[in-house]
């Protein structure tokens, strides 16, 4: 296997695994990603549930740091779900506009707002069937907004978390749906949500979908894809992001 590749398909194991095994090696890499990673966090900017779920609505299809340039004055203008429900259609989507997907977002927000208040007095439920059926939330939507606004653990699995997992050898699954059950099966649930922080760090920072810097990965000893990056230790350290 070249050590120079971006492949971010899973290299096979060299031996037949046990599942105590697999269970073991990877509550080992979350231990180790959790040293590695200790102010892992939700990278998005918010002070309430609403804004936790706009945030993480307006983030497809761009970044974090992008929403949080845009969110400041967005909630302001925005301070509740009443707000969003009678919102401006053209006065929001301005505001959205350097997201990306602008209308479709905007249409997703006035929604949300409408049903919050149609259904839940305004207020962001705390349960993964109720907050799925909100415009424009989806199970990693959803996940996150429990995770880091209610404290309920949860899986989120996005791109960099599906990418890694299946790196690692811990499920071949690539329907969201199916990774999320099968990780939940090897990892305590308490540890869900701080395991889903630090595999998108990992994923944001060194493990990258085209050029994975392999030599510089603290975990790499447990990764059955070592390899299909730059191995060479000097050469990875300068791929690796810092933020």
């Amino acid at each position: 296997m070249t050590t120079s590749g971006g492949t971010s398909s899973p290299a096979p194991l060299l031996h037949a695994e046990s599942r105590l095994a697999l269970v073991r090696r990877a509550r080992r890499t979350n231990r180790e990603l959790a040293q590695t990673y200790p102010d892992a966090r939700c990278e998005l900017d918010f002070t309430t549930p609403l804004e936790l779920l706009v945030a993480t609505v307006l983030s497809a299809q761009t970044t974090d740091k992008r929403v949080n340039m845009t969110t400041p004055e967005l909630f302001s203008r925005y301070p509740d779900a009443a707000a969003y429900a009678a919102a401006d259609r053209e006065d929001l989507e301005d505001i959205l506009r350097p997201t990306g997907f602008f209308r479709a977002k905007a249409q997703a927000l006035i929604g949300i707002g409408q049903a919050l208040v149609e259904r839940y007095d305004g207020q962001v439920p705390r349960r993964l069937d109720d907050l799925v059926t909100l415009p424009g939330v989806g199970r990693k939507t959803a996940n996150v907004v429990l995770g880091d606004a209610f404290g309920v653990p949860g899986l989120t699995v996005d791109t960099h978390f599906g990418r890694l997992v299946r790196r690692l050898g811990w499920t071949t699954e690539e329907d969201p749906v199916k990774v999320e059950t099968e990780v939940g099966e090897l990892i305590e649930k308490r540890e869900w949500t701080m395991l889903s922080h630090r595999l998108i760090f990992h994923g944001r920072r060194v493990c990258f979908a085209r050029k994975p810097a392999c030599g510089a990965c603290t975990v790499s000893h447990l990764c059955p894809s070592f390899g299909i990056g730059e191995t060479d230790p000097a050469v990875a350290a300068t791929l690796v992001k810092t933020d």
